[in-house]
């Protein structure tokens, strides 16, 4: 009788060692010890503890009205299956509350001993602000990609929110994520659909994603501190009416690595056909450090890459006190799509001001199918950059920007050095950059030994 005591309660200990988060029931208890599995739907208010290691297997979506508590510290591992990628779905009207610190960032990674990018799906935020998609005839709602979407709507974001509330996400890593569900049809390192300016983002980096490093469809969310890095396709990419602001964010690109759809750093549309719908693609950045694929005019890098930035398909976005370095084109306005995108520099949407482009064979760039209502050509473009109001600079080769070390892959370093032409001249008086934080430099790193210098250090995976 004590042998099969004995063996009941070694198969219980078994059972309880493995067991999992419990997902769909209408209370979850506290993941398990050392280890849990997330699975399915969490339909009621989770803690992932500090320390510990979590497995997400499949889809998961956090249902509305549900906040996921990730704490300092913790680590999500994404599982690739044969099928399927571990991905986190934050469905509108829930939350994600993962605060980590510089000494204890929350780490998003894959499972496996020698990962790459692609090895799980990555992390989607939906939200309640508006944007101009639209979903089964319904405007103002939107599927997000990567196969997220099901029969219950699970995958749908948008509304009139514009200061909803997602939740937090500071001091996080997310890395080796993004998935092709099919072509055109990605996860991204992280999604942003939909998401109010309610939600925080800041502090957090995309490493080595498989599509793009972050996607905001629409929405309203601020971006602060960011840094990505070796991405396969766009950095940050933003369309259907994302109305938000991103300040102070690194994006530095591997030579050798780039898409077959063709890899910016910024890629920006109203929508896919160039529409005219609103809210319009409105989204300013300031304070850019972006480091693309060639240290020298010499290296040409991946023949896949086509331009630091590019603004298309009716977008309006503007670019403020930022540096791109190392493309073979550094700015491309592109009108070759839908309504003309240029028409927003002539009414005054678009504005690229106080910013320098480096070490580029084209500094500037204008696409156009068939008329132009600008009548532009690159020469044009160029001239418009480098109107004195825009106070914009071309440096023929990057070293003339006197970065420290900002092409090293194993050990970079984008902090100007003495005499760096990114430690004055920024300038904060346009109105569209109300409520950014007002700094003397360009670029997204301040003098070493600063806080605005120093920021993106200690909590990344890169040494330092």
């Amino acid at each position: 009788m004590k042998k099969y005591m004995l063996i009941l309660l070694a198969i219980a200990g078994l059972f309880a060692a493995c067991r999992k988060v419990e997902v769909d029931g209408p209370s979850n208890p506290q993941p398990p010890g050392e280890t849990g599995v997330l699975e399915g739907k969490i339909s009621s208010d989770v803690t992932l503890k500090s320390g510990k290691t979590y497995k997400l297997k499949g889809i998961v979506y956090v249902m509305k009205g549900t906040t996921l508590t990730i704490e300092p510290g913790t680590r999500i591992e994404g599982v690739k299956d044969a099928s399927t990628r571990g991905t986190l779905v934050i469905t509108r009207g829930a939350k994600i509350m993962a605060e980590g610190t510089k000494e204890k960032p929350i780490v998003f990674t894959s499972e496996l001993p020698t990962p790459v990018s692609g090895d799980w799906g990555g992390l989607v935020i939906l939200g309640d602000a508006p944007t101009n998609a639209s979903f089964n005839g319904k405007q103002g709602e939107g599927a997000v990609e990567g196969g997220v979407n099901n029969a219950e709507g699970l995958g749908l974001y948008g509304g009139s929110d514009a200061n909803s509330n997602s939740g937090i996400l500071k001091y996080v890593r997310v890395e080796y994520a993004g998935y092709a569900y099919l072509p055109d049809n990605e996860l991204n390192g992280i999604t942003l659909a939909g998401v109010g300016k309610g939600t925080v983002v800041e502090y957090v980096q995309v490493y080595h994603s498989n599509d793009d490093g972050i996607e905001c469809f629409g929405g309203t969310v601020d971006l602060k501190h960011i840094l990505i890095n070796s991405t396969l396709d766009d950095d940050f990419d933003t369309d259907n009416g994302w109305s938000g602001k991103a300040q102070f964010v690194i994006i530095m690109r591997d030579s050798a690595k780039a898409d077959i759809s063709k890899s910016e750093s910024l890629e920006s549309d109203n929508d896919a056909n160039g529409s005219t719908l609103i809210p319009q693609t409105s989204g300013v950045f300031s304070n850019l450090t972006v480091i693309g694929p060639r240290a020298t005019l010499q290296n040409k890098g991946n023949s896949l890459y086509k331009a630091a930035v590019q603004i298309r398909r009716n977008s309006s976005v503007s670019i403020f006190n930022s540096v791109f370095m190392g493309y073979g084109t550094g700015l491309l306005i592109d009108a070759s799509k839908g309504t003309p995108t240029d028409i927003n520099i002539q009414s005054g949407k678009l504005a690229v001001q106080n910013s320098v482009i480096a070490g580029a064979e084209l500094a500037v760039e204008y696409a156009v199918s068939s008329s132009s209502p600008t009548g532009w050509n690159n020469n044009a473009a160029l001239d418009w950059f480098l109107e004195a109001t825009n106070a914009n600079k071309v440096f023929t080769t990057n070293d003339e920007v006197k970065l420290k070390d900002p092409f090293n892959y194993e050990n970079p370093d984008f902090t100007p050095m003495s005499g760096s032409p990114l430690l004055s001249g920024a300038s904060f008086i346009s109105g569209k950059l109300n409520d950014m934080q007002n700094v003397t430099f360009k670029g997204a790193v301040g003098a070493s030994g600063t806080t605005d210098g120093d920021w993106w250090k200690g909590w990344t995976n890169l040494k330092m």
